[in-house]
């Protein structure tokens, strides 16, 4: 029998491995196995004052805090009956925005740029890629910026908050976020264009398109929604995120699964672009019919190119947003009554749909669950690993190990994943 073993991944700031078992040139078996042991926030959540519970949902994650604050701030609202003012929804957009830049910038220019060129990290492309790297560098550089303002600190900033915000940026501070979102614009397009020249690999590629979800932002491109979109024609409310996600435990990982009327699906930049890419403008719209095409509704690898677009589009929003926030008087902060009920509250975090739901009594936490946009895509990733795999039966290990690392890094999965993702090992049955 013949093995390919990954010995350790990074995966949600955890440790996890992937395992094919291939005989007699027959892919048997494709394992992602989660290591890390079970974080129970969930758990931890239990009995604690709704707003304390912001300061700890967003330790789940040291890239996607504002997302899992964000997601559980709508989930209370709903349940507490409050309103926000345009002001706070606006920057709650220019917010998100920011995380959605800072985390696609990371991925696109950092962990999968190196993937396309056969570089082992992103050092050796510096060498003959200099400009481009740097670029990327500049744009996640200003996306830390927008969250060190909306937020008050760049990881886990308190600054948002039930109702609205503790403080609130000055012009100049806006202006600041105009001026340099306008200037790296050309940087985005530049990216754009350096990627859309690179030959994406086919050896991951299906011939059934992916079911993609992703919530439905209303009339123009957008990462918050109260309804999920379906790549089928379907339309369902976050309230139904259980009958979505069909979250089941395996018995190989410690990290949970989801499959939608029991096949697998794709949440994330791919998902968005391809449900959500009519309603683009600007530059970003104009690249968007420049470059897709029906691959990216069969190959994860133009995730990639979906994180640049929506890159693209925020630089290009941006300005108009700070405008509309200046316009705007800081409102008041509203204080809500200790009461019960039960919501979810969802949003688009950088690598997909991300529901937080609560079940409150007298101000207290009773139940709490929360599903993560990696736990979504788990599956499809094995899927994906699978039909790589086939393919690949024949290479050998040295040509196996970097293309199976980049159908890995293209889901995004974590930050933190390294240039030497697998180990391949040869087994030989007697």
């Amino acid at each position: 029998m013949k093995k390919i073993e990954i010995d350790l991944i990074s995966r949600v700031e955890g440790h996890g491995g992937i395992l094919v078992k291939i005989d007699n040139n027959n892919v048997e078996d494709v394992k992602v196995n989660i290591y890390e042991g079970p974080r129970l926030i969930e758990q931890l959540l239990i009995g604690k004052d709704y707003s304390e519970c912001l300061n700890i949902v967003p330790r789940i994650c040291a890239i996607c805090t504002l997302s899992h604050r964000y997601a559980s701030i709508r989930a209370f609202e709903k349940i507490l009956n409050i309103s926000i003012k345009k002001k706070v929804s606006l920057m709650r957009y220019l917010m998100h925005m920011g995380e959605i830049i800072e985390s696609n910038s990371l991925h696109v220019f950092v962990l999968a740029l190196p993937d396309f060129f056969g570089y082992p990290s992103i050092t050796g492309m510096l060498q003959d890629h200099k400009d481009i790297i740097m670029s990327g560098l500049k744009i996640k550089e200003f996306a830390n910026l927008i969250m060190r303002k909306t937020s008050a600190r760049m990881i886990h900033g308190e600054n948002p908050i039930v109702g609205g915000f503790g403080k609130y940026p000055t012009n100049k501070e806006l202006n600041e976020i105009k001026r340099k979102a306008t200037e790296l614009i050309p940087m985005a397009i530049n990216a754009l264009e350096f990627l859309s020249s690179v030959s994406v690999p086919t050896f991951c590629e299906r011939k059934e398109f992916i079911t993609f979800m992703c919530l439905n932002s209303g009339e123009e491109f957008g990462f918050v929604g109260d309804t999920v979109l379906v790549s089928q024609g379907e339309e369902r409310d976050i309230e139904e995120y259980e009958k979505l996600t069909n979250e089941r435990v395996v018995s190989h990982s410690y990290a949970k699964r989801c499959t939608y009327k029991n096949k697998t699906f794709t949440v994330g930049a791919l998902a968005r672009i391809n449900l959500l890419g009519e309603r683009l403008k600007g530059e970003s719209y104009n690249y968007f019919k420049k470059m897709y095409n029906k691959r990216w509704k069969k190959n994860p690898l133009y995730n990639n190119h979906a994180q640049l677009l929506e890159i693209l589009f925020a630089l290009e929003k941006i300005p108009s947003v700070v405008d509309d926030i200046k316009r705007l008087k800081d409102p008041a902060l509203e204080i809500p009554e200790m009461v019960s009920g039960e919501a979810t509250g969802a949003v688009e975090a950088p690598r997909g749909t991300l529901y937080h739901y609560y079940n409150i009594e007298n101000g207290l936490i009773k139940k709490a669950d929360i599903i993560t946009p990696t736990e979504q895509n788990l599956d499809e990733m094995e899927r994906f690993l699978r039909i790589t795999a086939e393919n690949l039966l024949k290479k050998s290990k040295k040509e196996i190990e970097p293309e199976l690392e980049m159908v890995v890094r293209a889901y995004d999965p974590c930050i933190s994943c390294s240039a030497h993702l697998i180990k391949v090992v040869h087994e030989t049955s007697s």
